[in-house]
């Protein structure tokens, strides 16, 4: 008796990704690739892929508009109306520069960063040179290197903007963390730091950094300190504006977790710090980093103004020396500094959001 045997044959949900049309499977990429570019900010580049794919031309052409087209439009407007308007304003340094002489003098701090390392590097080679030579010359002689001692450029004032503000928000998070983890779980602990928080949140960086700075005179005393009191000051008042929303978040992604869940822990009979790990902190990460991202953001905007006061070699220590230079130039090197601080404060939102997306399960742009 011979049997006859139906061909193989899979469900129509469950085909193989290899055995999918080539436009499907490209379809499927754009998709999962939409979310990680929204985070990016780079969403408008989702229709132009399906554009190209040949997916609804007419509405793709339409969100293209929306999320590309539009904030390019309105761009153009806001250089328009800054060109036109800016001749228009006096000051005691002359007219406001309108976009054009703001673009000049950015290229100009460029040009400067540039010749100060090509004459960095000039001076450590003839230096190696003139060792060599001596040491060719006189075997035994004892050779000294000495470091290069020019002026900070533009793009060096920003590099200690940003280790300056990381250190702080560094500081912040291992304070903030804890403690928030601390008072979602116990009302007695959040009942003792609430009012702690509600005093301290709204004081400003320039009630904080006098005491700060003679605290720290006073006790961070060395011959040979690893960092600048000047950068030390600026860090620790970034840290205390900055660390309440990561603490104030992380108490109410605590506090808001399920109760099944901690009772769960509890019959498992989970020690405090295994809880913490796996049932706390994974369940409370998304308002984490909202308080993280909040955070950022006002560390990044309070350090010009502590950087300005403590004489910290960054970018507010560039923004007061040129307003006290009161040179022609100085109004559009002034305004470079603030679409320089405008453009990092976006790139470090997006890069928590990044972040945030990568360890959770909230996708929020």
């Amino acid at each position: 008796m011979s049997t006859t045997f139906a061909p193989s044959t899979v469900p129509e949900g469950n085909v193989p990704p290899a055995r999918l049309p080539v436009r499907e499977r490209l379809h499927g990429l754009i998709n999962r690739a939409d979310g990680f570019l929204g985070v990016l900010g780079l969403g408008w580049l989702t229709p132009l892929a399906r554009l190209a794919a040949g997916d609804s031309p007419r509405h793709q052409v339409k969100e293209l508009w929306r999320q590309l087209g539009v904030p390019l439009a309105a761009i153009v407007v806001f250089l328009l109306a800054w060109s036109a308007l800016a001749p228009k304003v006096e000051t005691s340094l002359g007219t406001i520069p309108g976009p054009v002489e703001v673009w000049h003098q950015a290229g100009a701090l460029w040009q400067a960063h540039k010749d100060e390392r090509a004459e960095e590097a000039a001076f450590y080679e003839r230096q190696r040179e003139r060792n060599a030579a001596l040491k060719a010359a006189y075997p035994g002689t004892r050779i000294t290197i000495h470091d290069y001692t020019g002026k900070s450029t533009y793009i060096d004032q920003i590099w200690t903007s940003l280790q300056t503000v990381f250190m702080g928000f560094l500081l912040a998070t291992v304070i903030a963390v804890p403690l928030g983890i601390a008072s979602g779980l116990s009302r007695t602990v959040n009942a003792a730091i609430n009012p702690i928080v509600q005093i301290f949140k709204p004081v400003s960086p320039l009630a904080w950094l006098p005491i700060v700075t003679m605290v720290v005179s006073a006790l961070y005393v060395s011959e040979d300190p690893m960092f600048s009191k000047s950068f030390v000051n600026s860090a620790i008042t970034v840290t205390l504006c900055s660390l309440w929303p990561t603490l104030i978040n992380t108490a109410l992604g605590v506090a808001s977790i399920d109760k099944d869940l901690l009772n769960v822990g509890r019959v498992l009979q989970l020690s405090w710090t295994r809880k913490v790990f796996k049932l706390v902190l994974p369940s409370s990460l998304p308002l984490i980093f909202t308080g993280l991202r909040l955070s950022l953001g006002v560390g990044w905007m309070v350090l010009i103004a502590a950087e300005m006061l403590a004489q910290n070699p960054g970018l507010g220590k560039f923004v007061w020396d040129e307003f006290q230079n009161g040179s022609s130039e100085s109004l559009a090197r002034i305004m470079v500094a603030v679409f320089t601080i405008g453009i990092i404060g976006f790139l470090l939102d997006r890069v928590m959001l990044a972040l945030q997306s990568a360890v959770t399960f909230s996708g929020t742009r």
